[in-house]
């Protein structure tokens, strides 16, 4: 195949990228699968989750003391405490039979199940022990304290986590105390990531003068599979067009292919022509008026996409964090394709520039910073460098976007951040 050099991209908007992803994504089938609650940390909800029981399914005791009714408590003080006949103990983890009449109080652990008709727990700091069947108590209680009452956390048939739901380790708590250990949710977007260059080695590998390890692999395989993404690192494959044409075919069967490499204008640039000699639609479009990022290419075969990444890691490493991270998140079933392009409100902090900077009027760029904290205010510190170097990613904590309307920032601007996640 007759090989072409390009002498120039067309530097396309970024909304031209999440127009022509969008249009895929709307008619792409996310596929569920059962989730046992064992591996369900970042799993997402394929399903809304209603609670099948009240929580707590009792009304139960936050402390050590005495079951009792708030209106018995009344007044009391140093001068007038209460007295109460002491009927029984309630034992941890058994239900009690007991039932209270006024005057009467019921030994409780923490925990304990109230006995009928108490609303209230006097804490046993708070109570003097008379003798065995009398205690004493100078503390007045509303009704209500020192317990919490049953079905106060969440009532039977109660909306827990609707569909769409990323599930942390704090959730999967709740679902085991509800007793919910298996659910529907989406299966993991199965991602494979293809570097390109002569000039890359493995990591393990001892570099020669000339070379390169490849960082790109590692960072983006790391970065989506803490997604909830399903990663493969196929390797590095040399600069040659059947060599890179049969790798990418035996990928095809995923749902997303990024290759880090090979986009740039330039005599080894192949990806195009092979893209497009693999099935339809082909390349949808190649380079982005985005800093870093410029020649990022898109392209849909045959219903997986694929993604030409830069070879630069700052580079490939914006366009993975702020472009392939969106159709992660729809692919994981964490977002509606329609929503991809907007940011999440939960990623976006605001902080204060430490000094300003120009950035090219035209492009959207995104610069990395460091965020530190003076007092009661945040600090954004920007983090400038070429394309290439990997330490800006090592110390960045979050990403500064600069308008493609706009030619730079100015220092003590308030900004706003997208967390690195």
């Amino acid at each position: 195949m007759k090989k072409i050099m390009r002498e120039f991209l067309e530097l396309n908007p970024p909304e031209k990228f999440w127009e022509e992803i969008k249009s895929f994504l709307k008619t792409k089938i996310i596929k569920t699968e059962k989730i046992n609650l064992d591996n369900a940390l970042s799993r997402v909800l394929a399903d809304d989750i209603y609670s099948p029981i009240d929580l707590p399914p009792f009304s139960r005791s936050t402390v050590d003391g005495y079951a009792v009714k708030a209106a018995d408590t009344a007044g009391a003080s140093a001068s007038m405490p209460s007295y109460f006949k002491l009927i029984g103990s309630i034992k941890m983890g058994e239900k009690t039979e007991l039932k209270l009449k006024s005057g009467e109080a019921a030994a409780i652990p923490t925990g304990g199940m109230l006995p009928e008709e108490a609303d209230a727990v006097l804490m046993i700091e708070d109570t003097e022990k008379i003798n065995q069947n009398t205690i004493e108590s100078f503390k007045s209680l509303a009704v209500g304290e020192n317990l919490v009452q049953k079905a106060e956390d969440i009532a039977a048939d109660e909306l827990l986590f609707k569909k769409g739901h990323k599930l942390m380790a704090r959730d999967i708590g709740a679902l085991a105390g509800l007793g919910v250990t298996e659910f529907e949710g989406f299966k993991r977007a199965e991602v494979s990531v293809i570097s390109t260059g002569d000039e890359l080695i493995s990591a393990e590998a001892d570099a020669r003068a000339g070379q390169i390890r490849d960082i790109n692999s590692y960072s983006i395989s790391a970065y989506l599979s803490k997604m909830g993404a399903e990663t493969k690192k196929v390797g590095i494959i040399e600069d040659d067009f059947e060599s890179l044409k049969t790798a990418l075919k035996n990928e095809l069967d995923k749902d997303l292919v990024l290759i880090s490499g090979g986009s740039s204008v330039g005599i080894k640039d192949m990806t195009i022509d092979l893209l497009n000699s693999l099935g339809k639609p082909g390349v949808l479009l190649h380079g982005l008026a985005i800093k870093p990022g410029k020649p990022t290419i898109l392209a849909v075969i045959d219903g997986t996409i694929v993604i030409g990444l830069p070879g630069h890691p700052a580079s490939a490493w914006t366009v993975n964090s702020v472009l392939v991270a969106e159709i992660v998140r729809v692919l994981n079933g964490e977002k509606e394709a329609a929503e991809i392009g907007i940011p999440n409100n939960k990623y976006l902090i605001k902080a204060e520039l430490t000094r300003g900077f120009v950035s090219d009027k035209g492009r959207e760029e995104y610069i990395p910073v460091k965020v530190q904290r003076d007092n009661d205010k945040l600090l954004a510190d920007p983090l400038l460098g070429k394309s290439s170097l990997i330490t800006n990613l090592a110390y960045g904590d979050a990403v500064l976007k600069v308008p493609r309307t706009q030619e730079g920032k100015e220092k003590g601007e308030i900004v706003e951040l997208m967390l690195i996640e």
